[in-house]
């Protein structure tokens, strides 16, 4: 990430983590189990979770490797991240502070390497999914899950921008496509992918990034002007508040030629 763009993260996120802790979004689902069991598959010694966030996704993989390594670039987040796996008796785990674009491990360092729902905040993918195949062995696992760019251009600007209301830090969601192209370009054969789409509580989501009453306000306003063809594709659900909406998830699972 660039230095400008990871200050942004941070700011954003640092104040947010015991807050992503508690996210019921981030502590299991359907989209987490499929990661489990893709990894389960591998049946790995060395597991690195980068982009750890709040935790949850080394606290899932935990069980099935020998070491796990959580890194992410926010220090409140890593330490709100040791605190969740230590209150559950997690103890072979080792906490690393670092970019994904410059990931300070060994070449060949790992038998899977996770990332979920951190990518749209990546200011270039690119070199992130390169670094992932240096530390990856061959035939070693990047499994991987982020929201879904949309390939009609109005509903990929409208949600993006929705994105970045709540978050400034959200910069873009890749298209299926792009992170195919992405990944084969690094050296990764993607052996799997599914979409699955996600309801989101619309209070729960905005609490999280502690947006003012006056830019929840200006963020209603401006879905509800919104053409309708948008709310409609996002399934926003709305009587006096905005009540829901949904998004697409892409988890693709990509081992290393």
């Amino acid at each position: 990430m660039s230095d400008d763009h990871t200050r942004r993260v941070q700011s954003q996120f640092g104040p947010t983590a015991a807050a992503y802790v508690a996210s019921a979004d981030h502590a299991g689902g359907e989209d987490l189990d499929q990661l489990v069991t893709w990894g389960r598959g591998k049946a790995p010694r060395r597991v690195l979770d980068f982009a750890t966030g709040g935790g949850h996704t080394a606290l899932a993989f935990a069980a099935l490797a020998r070491e796990l390594t959580a890194m992410d670039v926010t220090e409140p987040m890593l330490r709100a991240a040791r605190g969740l796996l230590r209150e559950r008796g997690i103890a072979h785990v080792r906490f690393v502070a670092g970019d994904v674009a410059r990931l300070p491990f060994a070449d060949n360092a790992f038998e899977v390497v996770t990332c979920r729902l951190a990518a749209h905040h990546f200011a270039d993918l690119g070199p992130a999914v390169r670094e992932v195949q240096r530390v990856l062995r061959p035939g070693g696992a990047f499994l991987v899950e982020d929201i879904l760019g949309h390939d009609d251009a109005e509903l990929a600007a409208f949600i993006t921008e929705v994105e970045r209301r709540r978050d400034p830090s959200h910069l873009r969601a890749y298209r299926a496509a792009e992170w195919k192209a992405l990944l084969r370009g690094a050296g990764l054969t993607v052996m799997d992918s599914v979409v699955l789409s996600k309801s989101r509580p619309w209070d729960d989501w905005i609490r999280r990034m502690r947006m003012t009453d006056a830019a929840r306000d200006a963020l209603e306003s401006f879905i509800r002007a919104a053409p309708a063809r948008c709310r409609e594709a996002f399934a926003f659900h709305i009587g006096e508040r905005i009540e829901s909406f949904a998004d697409r998830l892409l988890l693709l699972r990509a081992e290393r030629d």
